[in-house]
């Protein structure tokens, strides 16, 4: 894989080359490509996060934030959540009960495309 001196991340174009895998996600990789096996990519530890909005506030009212105490939030009810892998926006979704803990139902996931264009 070309690795850029500058900032020592992958070629893009490379990344579109190896997600332009045709053989679909269930497909086993083939061993007799080298290069293209990236089986070494799937114990990679991803961090996941959702956000269910953000605010803006004033040190002094940090400071007086004790038990109670309610924060705005820039969405309104209703509006979907957004998921990020690393920082990264990939999909947004609504909040549902998985047993006596919170999920996320991915309703709307951000293109292979975009999230390539992204990557840098």
């Amino acid at each position: 894989m070309a690795i850029s001196q500058e900032n020592s991340r992958p070629d893009p174009e490379e990344i579109k080359e190896l997600l332009q895998d045709d053989r679909g996600p269930s497909a086993q990789p083939q061993t007799s490509s080298p290069g293209r096996n990236l089986d070494f990519l799937y114990d990679i530890p991803l961090q996941i996060s959702v956000e269910v909005g953000r605010s803006k506030i004033l040190l002094r009212d940090l400071l007086q934030m004790g038990e109670g105490y309610v924060l705005e939030l820039d969405k309104v009810a209703g509006e979907p959540l957004d998921l990020y892998v690393n920082s990264k926006l990939i999909a947004r979704g609504e909040a549902v009960m998985v047993g006596d803990k919170f999920g996320i139902r991915l309703t709307d996931v951000v293109s292979t495309a975009d999230r390539l264009e992204n990557l840098g």
